[in-house]
């Protein structure tokens, strides 16, 4: 018995997974200031002009995000795994009908936000602290996070995965494939931050990869559950007040 009933999407992804690469080329402009202070010597490394490292990763980040998000449209829609307001605003279609909670994206976020700061401050008593860059650079890095990211792992990533776990049930969606989708994104998520780790120069013993993985692994999956239940959009406002709390308030307060 199917425990979701989700809303069928049908009609063109194009144009919208267009808006979402777009708005992750700027995300990727936009995090280049705390990408430089976190790591000034590798970039000095980099043997060509850093205006072109720019230009090159900005359209790389755009093109791959469009591409995800068009894969993860395509794959997810017709399970409810949609961006529903984006979508309303690009094709000019009804707001859509199932409740719009932005409050609770927003608290989402900054409670799994708080809880990482809590752990981490916690884990680090005895290991090593990364440098902080200065408290703008992370209110502009935070962009990435809620836009990029989301478009990767959780359009792109879970949407995939539940059409996997789905198409291996005859295409009968059932919640805990949702569930699945959104820890698997989540450790992929976590994973993906591993090479800046390396880059930042973390340790990366047992603690520093599962300190890595855990961490990023908490907002993950708050992301998931909320991308399922309330849209993409959801999850974006919920991933970019996380790392408000941890590249903004978190610095401001220590």
């Amino acid at each position: 018995m199917d425990t979701t009933q989700p809303d069928r999407v049908h009609g063109p992804h194009l144009r919208l997974a267009l808006i979402l690469g777009a708005a992750a080329c700027l995300a990727t402009l936009a995090v280049f200031p705390y990408v430089a202070a976190l790591m000034p010597q590798k970039l000095a490394a980099i043997p060509v002009p850093l205006w072109i490292v720019v230009t090159a990763q900005t359209l790389q980040s755009g093109v791959l995000c469009w591409l995800i998000g068009w894969l993860g449209l395509t794959a997810g829609a017709r399970y409810g795994l949609d961006a529903p307001w984006l979508r309303a605003m690009v094709y000019r279609l009804p707001r859509p009908q199932r409740a719009t909670s932005w409050w609770l994206a927003a608290l989402t976020g900054v409670v799994a936000g708080v809880v990482i700061v809590a752990i981490d401050t916690r884990m680090l008593t005895t290991g090593h602290a990364a440098a902080t860059p200065q408290i703008w650079r992370g209110a502009l890095a935070s962009f990435y996070g809620g836009s990029a990211e989301e478009i990767i792992f959780r359009l792109g990533v879970m949407s995939v995965m539940v059409w996997l776990l789905a198409a291996w049930r005859g295409h009968h969606v059932r919640a805990w494939m949702f569930v699945t989708g959104a820890v698997m994104a989540a450790l992929l998520f976590g994973a993906g931050h591993l090479p800046a780790a390396i880059a930042a120069g973390l340790p990366l013993d047992a603690m520093g990869i599962t300190r890595i993985l855990a961490l990023n692994g908490i907002v993950g999956v708050a992301c998931g559950l909320l991308y399922w239940r309330r849209g993409l959009e959801h999850a974006m406002v919920a991933h970019f007040c996380a790392d408000l709390v941890l590249h903004v308030a978190a610095p401001a307060l220590t």
